[in-house]
């Protein structure tokens, strides 16, 4: 149980740095720029999901918790955000490195990853903005400060410094009743609900990926250097996994009705991009 609480500690640690140059970006764009660069950022949000998605690949469980507070405050659209969800790889990569796999296989996995997040994001905006075309938009960057009565008037860097505090306390508890739930539970446990099945594979590795935390990506990463599923039931489970991020949706993202559809669209991509593969018979 001290090694649980001690892996929390770090893992929820390592964060801060994301967490802190997030706030500072965002409390920047709310304090500092014009209601021009405003609409700049808005309107470059086309192009969102594409940047996303590229930045995701990269292994770290952070990007994403940094993608769910500019989307709670509206810098980036709902297409970006899934790109980010779907393309982080949390503890992926480094797993993959360390176990020596084949860098041909690694960007294989990757370019699946980035293609899906990309082309799913661009459909999402798509779809969004022919919806709302008779809409009037007259949405604005919330401004936290606002949101979270904080009173920021004393400097972006105290404001964003406070902010950081915040969600990272409210990290590290649910990561820590994660952990504890997985140390109880067993990792083997978990295996065995995914092990050897060939449609429900993807199905089921995808409600592991739904855990917000990078132990998911572990476990079914793991599972696959084990020859414990396939590469289309792990590209499930890592495509809806999208760590810490899923829990700081519900913490800085007014609506709840809301954030269940935003975990749920994210799920049906992921176990259907799975099946899809599967059906395929792509394997590595």
């Amino acid at each position: 149980m001290l090694e649980v609480l001690e892996e929390t500690l770090i893992d929820s640690i390592k964060l801060l740095p994301f967490l802190f140059i997030t706030y500072l970006i965002m409390e920047y764009i709310e304090h500092k720029t014009s209601h021009k660069a405003k609409e700049t950022i808005k309107k470059s949000g086309r192009f969102g999901p594409a940047i996303g998605s590229i930045l995701g690949i990269f292994p770290q469980c952070g990007f994403s918790v940094s993608a769910t507070n500019l989307y709670a405050a509206r810098v980036i659209t709902l297409g970006t955000l899934i790109a980010v969800y779907l393309s982080t790889s949390d503890e992926m990569l480094p797993i993959f490195i360390s176990e020596a796999v084949s860098v041909d296989i690694i960007i294989k996995i990757l370019s699946i990853k980035l293609v899906i997040g990309m082309i799913a994001g661009f459909i999402i905006d798509f779809v969004l903005r022919i919806k709302n075309k008779d809409k009037v938009e007259d949405e604005k960057i919330v401004d936290l400060c606002e949101k979270e009565h904080c009173h920021c008037e004393h400097g972006i860097v105290k404001s964003a410094l406070k902010h950081t505090i915040n969600i990272f306390i409210f990290i590290l508890l649910i990561t820590l009743l994660i952990n504890i739930g997985i140390y109880f539970i067993g990792e083997d446990t978990i295996a065995e609900f995914i092990k050897g099945k060939t449609i429900l594979g993807p199905v089921i590795a995808g409600l592991i990926g739904l855990i917000p935390n990078c132990a998911s990506s572990v476990i079914i990463t793991q599972m696959y250097l084990q020859n414990m599923i396939s590469v289309a039931t792990m590209i499930s489970g890592l495509l809806v996994g999208a760590g810490v991020g899923l829990a700081v949706l519900f913490k800085t993202n007014k609506g709840i009705k809301q954030n269940i559809r935003i975990v749920a669209l994210l799920y049906f991509i992921g176990v259907i991009s799975g099946i899809i593969i599967e059906l395929i018979g792509i394997t590595f």
